[in-house]
């Protein structure tokens, strides 16, 4: 089992914590950690994209000129898609890009990403993570003693009103609940900090 100081909010280590070989010594499977970043990043489009078929622009209620003794070829629309302000031919309309992978495949991914985080020696492990009111500077102060200075993900079993209200205008600090960890966040993070109680609900979450 790898072994981790623990720190609290001051920056001094306070203990040390055993972190389980199912979760954070796992094989890392770097193939299913891609599949399941495409597969949020596909969720997160709008898919508002839309253009107008012959049938939806405006004009061409009638034939613009007869069928035969004109010279011209035939027509039956000044909206036709060849016509310009003519309709779009398979053009995109709203839809939805989100797919969804296999449990397995997306505990896996999520497995490997935090193994990935203790084996390059970005996770920071906390005794607590708390503030008794809304203030912005106290995180900053924290995570400063923390030499914390890059994009971050912060990690507690559940989230705490008072630290997602401080930590929400920090640029580059994402803060979640330990059932909501996400692949994309974990690889895109710099720093992984998790509390003690984040580390036990995780490994009792994702270890199966």
């Amino acid at each position: 089992m790898p072994k981790v100081p623990v720190y609290n909010m001051q920056g001094s280590a306070v203990g040390e914590i055993e972190l389980s070989d199912a979760v954070w010594n796992a094989t890392v499977h770097t193939a299913s950690m891609f599949d399941v970043i495409q597969s949020q990043l596909a969720s997160r489009r709008a898919g508002t994209h839309k253009v107008k078929g012959r049938s939806e622009v405006r004009g061409g209620g009638r034939k613009p000129w007869k069928q035969k003794g004109t010279g011209r070829a035939r027509q039956g629309s000044i909206r036709s898609p060849q016509w310009v302000g003519g309709g779009v031919v398979h053009g995109p309309t709203p839809r939805s890009y989100a797919y969804q992978l296999p449990k397995k495949v997306r505990r896996l991914a999520l497995r490997s990403a935090l193994t990935s985080k203790v084996q390059e020696g970005t996770i920071v492990v906390l005794d607590n993570l708390s503030t008794p009111d809304v203030k912005t500077k106290h995180m900053v102060q924290a995570l400063k003693a923390l030499g914390i200075q890059k994009k971050a993900l912060l990690v507690d079993a559940d989230k705490d009103q008072n630290v997602y209200l401080s930590l929400r205008n920090l640029q580059g600090v994402t803060y979640s609940a330990a059932d909501s960890l996400n692949v994309y966040d974990l690889v895109t993070c710099d720093r992984l900090v998790i509390t003690t109680a984040g580390v036990a609900r995780v490994e009792e979450v994702f270890s199966k």
